[in-house]
């Protein structure tokens, strides 16, 4: 485990210490975090486990959802829309734009997420079509369907824009379809990566199995 994996919560180490002898011989198991302890940000079900051992089991039950997100400047979102992208199980995370981005909100949880960089919105779309997946934008603009009444597709491609602009009018047009939050307030907008959590917490809604 590197040391920028260890999880704070108020002051306080999460996770569990060393393993009681005699430690598990399944070889999902990492020798040093049964040793030393797993202080990761991970579920309790991966506690000890290898970082391959944990992606290689989230293969095996992600869901057909895709996450997009535009990258022209840097969104410090982004982190945080990963994050959540794992916490909903996503099947993969593409970056549109800029390949870096800021990393530290999703808190370590980009290794165990899947990850595309597309160069534009034209590669974006192109390997929408090429998959079967339809691109649906998320933003409250002109013509929008509202996300409370649209029926989500069980396979598809959730696109977010960046903080502040929203979804340039290139990847506007790019769409199948825009869909739009409802808001009672006087704000304009809410931020990029509580769109991303409420869009993806809808399917999950709609499509996920519970227990």
């Amino acid at each position: 485990m590197e040391p920028s994996e260890g999880y704070v919560v108020a002051g306080h180490e999460v996770g569990v210490g060393p393993h009681p002898r005699p430690w598990p011989t399944d070889d999902r198991f990492d020798p040093e975090l049964l040793e030393h302890g797993d202080r990761r940000n991970v579920g309790d079900r991966y506690r000890y486990w290898r970082v391959d051992a944990i992606v290689a089991d989230l293969d095996r039950r992600r869901h057909p959802f895709h996450v997009a997100i535009e990258n022209w400047q840097h969104d410090f979102n982004i982190g945080s829309i990963v994050r959540t992208a794992n916490a909903f199980l996503a099947a993969e995370v593409h970056i549109v734009g800029r390949r870096r981005w800021n990393r530290r909100g999703a808190m370590v949880t980009d290794r165990y997420q899947h990850i595309r960089h597309h160069e534009s919105l034209d590669d974006l779309a192109a390997w929408c079509h090429d998959n079967s997946l339809p691109l649906l934008g998320v933003d409250n603009l002109p013509g929008s369907v509202p996300l409370e009444t649209f029926v989500l597709p069980a396979a598809c491609v959730l696109l977010f824009g960046q903080e502040g602009p929203g979804l340039s009018a290139a990847a506007h047009d790019a769409c199948d379809t825009t869909l739009s939050i409802a808001q009672f307030g006087s704000t304009r907008s809410i931020n990029a990566s509580a769109a991303a959590a409420i869009a993806m917490h809808s399917w999950v809604r709609e499509h996920a199995t519970l227990g």
